[in-house]
């Protein structure tokens, strides 16, 4: 029998967000959920039987093996060992390499996907760029971010990054008495929605296709579209592009 699709409902919303609370104490339950919705509501507008994805910045490979699970051939890709082996050996078949230097030709993945990664690099543009590089044309990139000013911007750190990062994490110190594992300025940044939204509107090579919060439901879509209230509403932006063809920008241009 099929499985009923995968709808952007406010149960489901309630579904993931009280998930939150299992992050720390029980992450495979965790983030197997946040995988398993995100590539059942992106196999409702992508084919993913027979198709190769990169994961950028796959961690123990989630996302990797809901992919898989779902028909993808997926190339897990980390930079950080630690990162890859912290609930076991590495996903099979991953690559320990820079997401700004991805071991792929131009052109050769039909689907690029990146979640809660972006956020956690100091050159994310970098980051985006070389995801479009190795997207063949009409290819799609999946992006999910953790947005600063969203009531979880800071992470273990939050509601205090509303104070200022710095700030925050001399708070977390003196409360736990630990660093806390996303440092500001080191292995966590400040991302903007309306940055990020631009720069991929403006981009040469993509065209967004969708962007809503990826843990709201269907009726918050329209947040996106709002200035500043976006910045602290969208918790987590959610971004669907399509690499141009060389034949849509000709005819673009005759247009």
């Amino acid at each position: 029998m099929t499985a009923p699709p995968r709808r952007r409902s406010v149960a489901r919303s309630f579904e993931l967000l009280w998930s939150f609370r299992f992050e720390q104490r029980d992450p495979d339950r965790f983030y197997d959920l946040l995988s398993r919705d995100a590539v059942a509501l992106l196999a409702q507008r992508i084919p993913l039987e027979g198709i190769l994805a990169v994961d950028v910045g796959a961690g123990a490979g989630y996302l990797t093996r809901a992919l898989r699970a779902g028909g993808a051939r997926c190339l897990p890709v980390d930079a950080d060992l630690a990162e890859l082996s912290w609930r076991g050996p590495p996903p099979a078949g991953a690559v320990l390499a820079d997401a700004r230097c991805l071991p792929l030709a131009p052109g050769s993945a039909d689907l690029v996907v990146s979640s809660n990664v972006l956020e956690h690099v100091a050159d994310p543009y970098g980051v985006i760029e070389e995801m479009a590089r190795v997207l063949r044309a009409n290819g799609h990139m999946w992006l999910s971010f953790t947005n600063w000013y969203g009531p979880w911007g800071g992470h273990e750190t939050s509601p205090w990054h509303y104070l200022g990062g710095d700030r925050a994490r001399r708070h977390y110190v003196s409360r736990t008495g630990h660093a806390p594992k996303n440092v500001f300025g080191q292995s966590l940044f400040a991302l903007h929605v309306g940055e990020v939204l631009g720069y991929l509107s403006a981009h040469p090579l993509l065209d967004v296709v969708d962007a809503r919060p990826r843990y709201l439901p269907e009726v918050a879509r329209a947040l996106v579209r709002v200035p500043l209230v976006r910045e602290v509403a969208t918790w987590n932006l959610e971004i669907l592009a399509r690499k141009r063809s060389l034949r849509a920008d000709l005819e673009r241009c005759r247009a």
